[in-house]
């Protein structure tokens, strides 16, 4: 299901449990470029601006999750123009930042890393939405070897300062046990679009973006629901135009459970989704 409006959807806050809040958070600051916007001492508040992108909640006896989980397999930071991303690498070619792979989808330009406790964290920027592809309502997507020399031109010799402006959290991947209840539930019960079918995964949009969410298969086949308190994903936001939110919500069986925020939702594997309506 697709919602015109001129509010679209995108992805709100995401929220991990981590062990040592000040190790994890020192990294996302310094080694990613998220500033820390609040910091409580239980919890810290990271993003650019005004607007928290991530947020992480100290428990230092939570269970470390295995990497063959459900839950998260990354967190995807957009970046709004080329410029930004050639900054970003230029920074972490000088700080000598560990990336786990680089990759060119077609759609988009990506960096992949992995935190001090093990959660995937992907750096990417759009291509022009024109030169997308689409056939029978999928996105062509692909995982080719990204070409670095471009990227680092369009940074124009430029230092990287963070985070800018406009930056937002893309999409969200998941690790899912099966696909087909994944899909029952962020496609069939959400509503969102399944864009790309790929082996091992299902990716998921509205309103014509490539991917807000995806689910695979590819490190926890067969995943049981998932046993909180854990380190890792702890709680994802979903913004949506309010006839989306009002449309998910009558494919709900009652009771239907609302927190301060919005409609107050668990996927297959347990994590948290809250779905919150565009003000």
């Amino acid at each position: 299901m697709t919602t015109e409006t001129a509010k679209p959807l995108s992805m709100g806050r995401v929220s991990l449990t981590v062990n040592d809040l000040n190790a994890v958070s020192d990294y996302y600051q310094k080694a990613i470029g998220l500033h820390l916007l609040k910091s409580d001492g239980e919890v810290h508040d990271l993003g650019t601006g005004s607007d928290v992108l991530l947020q992480l909640r100290s428990d230092k006896s939570a269970r470390r999750a295995s990497p063959r989980e459900a839950g998260l397999f990354h967190t995807a930071f957009l970046l709004p123009e080329r410029g930004s991303l050639g900054r970003w690498i230029d920074h972490a070619i000088k700080d000598r930042v560990a990336v786990v792979g680089a990759s060119d989808h077609i759609v988009s330009e990506a960096v992949y890393l992995t935190d001090p406790e093990g959660n995937g964290i992907e750096i990417y920027t759009d291509r022009p939405r024109a030169s997308w592809k689409w056939k029978n309502g999928e996105v062509e997507m692909a995982t080719y070897q990204l070409d670095i020399e471009p990227i680092l031109r369009a940074g124009e010799g430029k230092a990287w300062k963070g985070f800018p402006a406009g930056s937002v959290v893309g999409h969200v991947h998941l690790q899912a046990g099966a696909l087909p209840p994944a899909e029952d539930f962020y496609a069939k019960l959400l509503g969102f679009d399944i864009t790309t079918n790929y082996p091992g995964a299902t990716f998921y949009s509205a309103e014509g973006y490539h991917h807000h969410v995806a689910t695979n298969i590819w490190n926890s086949r067969g995943a049981a629901p998932r046993s909180f308190p854990a380190t890792g994903l702890v709680e994802m936001e979903i913004r949506a135009p309010q006839a989306f939110v009002t449309a998910a919500e009558s494919r709900l069986k009652a009771p239907v459970a609302h927190n301060d925020r919005g409609l107050a939702l668990a996927d297959p594997w347990g994590t948290p989704v809250v779905l919150i309506a565009n003000a």
